[in-house]
């Protein structure tokens, strides 16, 4: 039994490291660390044994198991619908179990490289009528369901574990950045109408797609902020840490530094280039154009939003409804937080397996913590 006082969660970006150790009792007692910018992950060892080190002496507790935040330009979302004759019984919920479980199998089989982080639903289809939830003392003949799969590479969820288990860490929960933000800040801003939260990152681009309060989609764009800095060091010709100090210059001052060696107007067209590309790419991957944007509120939010604040905050196609949301990584470990102890209605719990004898269903996962 896990009677330690603190749950830790890691939000392993790929560029930065942000770690929380949250008081299960009292939220407002918690502890937050970040690593220093990463170009790469050679010194990822040295950054996790420095938050780790940090983190236990703050809690007084030995660290031995975390939360993990990931995401992933290789991650998939993959919507499915399954259905099941009933013929006139009462509908109950190993019914839904058993049509999860059969949308799982099909996952697994088509996508064997990938494992399945997320699994959502999106609608209960019974007798042709739909519900949000599954409704108690129903009989029918039909029911379908649309069920939406979140999925990261098996290899990089390999890599993370082999990471702190060089610690002695073991991981417990596993979940998707983008997806567990948009569900805080949704549900922190109230929000009424259809929404779009675009997670722009250091090397992806997520849009977390909100229709009538239900999450409907997740795309991922394989390409963010960093795309943008190998575009300036590639031009102008000078190192990648130097490009990244020049962006981040114009993403908080919104202006260029006067430099007589360097060309302002000829900077200011790459980042210009390369955003707009990041935009136009949003658009065409969720459906967006001229005659559809009053239907959806844009959030926007990661670091890699911020040089998009600047060059946009007037334009566009997009609609003048639009948030940056400055995030820290409080925000962002509290989001993780909220989501494990099952904030997310539509949300099918995975329970681990354990050695107990078990019914069959009740092995692989239950409904609605």
């Amino acid at each position: 039994m896990n009677n330690k006082n603190y749950d830790i969660y890691f939000d392993c970006g790929f560029s930065k490291l942000r770690a929380g150790a949250l008081k299960k009792l009292n939220l407002n007692q918690t502890f937050y660390t970040e690593s220093k910018f990463l170009y790469d992950h050679l010194d990822i060892d040295l950054e996790i044994k420095k938050i780790i080190t940090l983190l236990e002496k703050s809690t007084n507790e030995y660290i031995d198991d975390i939360n993990l935040m990931i995401d992933s330009p290789k991650m998939l979302s993959i919507g499915i619908s399954i259905s099941k004759k009933i013929d006139d019984s009462e509908l109950r919920k190993e019914d839904i179990q058993f049509l999860v479980q059969k949308a799982k199998q099909q996952i697994l089989k088509h996508y064997k490289d990938q494992n399945i982080v997320h699994i959502i639903i999106n609608n209960y289809n019974i007798d042709k009528i739909d519900y949000d939830y599954l409704p108690r003392d129903t009989k029918c003949n039909f029911v379908s369901l649309d069920i939406l799969f979140i999925c990261l590479p098996i290899e990089i969820i390999e890599y993370f574990k082999k990471l702190f288990y060089k610690f002695d860490i073991s991981i417990n929960q596993i979940t998707c950045s983008s997806y567990a933000k948009a569900i805080n800040y949704k549900n922190n801003l109230h929000l009424n109408k259809d929404a779009l939260f675009v997670d722009v990152g250091f090397n992806k681009t997520s849009i977390t797609t909100y229709i009538s309060s239900k999450i409907v989609h997740l795309n991922i764009l394989p390409i963010g902020g960093n795309h943008i800095t190998k575009d300036i060091s590639k031009v102008l010709k000078i190192d990648l840490e130097k490009a990244e100090k020049l962006k981040i210059n114009f993403s908080k001052n919104g202006v260029l530094l006067k430099n007589k060696d360097l060309p302002l107007e000829l900077l200011k067209n790459i980042i210009y280039a390369r955003t707009e590309e990041i935009l136009k790419k949003l658009a065409q991957s969720i459906g967006l154009n001229s005659t559809n944007t009053d239907q959806y509120k844009m959030v926007l939010m990661g670091d890699g939003s911020k040089i998009l604040h600047n060059l946009y905050k007037e334009k566009t196609l997009f609609v003048h409804d639009i948030d940056f949301l400055k995030e820290t990584g409080e925000d962002i470990c509290k989001s993780g937080f909220k989501l494990v102890m099952g904030s997310n209605k539509q949300e099918v719990i995975v329970v681990p397996k354990k050695q107990i004898k078990q019914g069959f269903f009740e092995k692989l996962f239950h409904l609605f913590k």
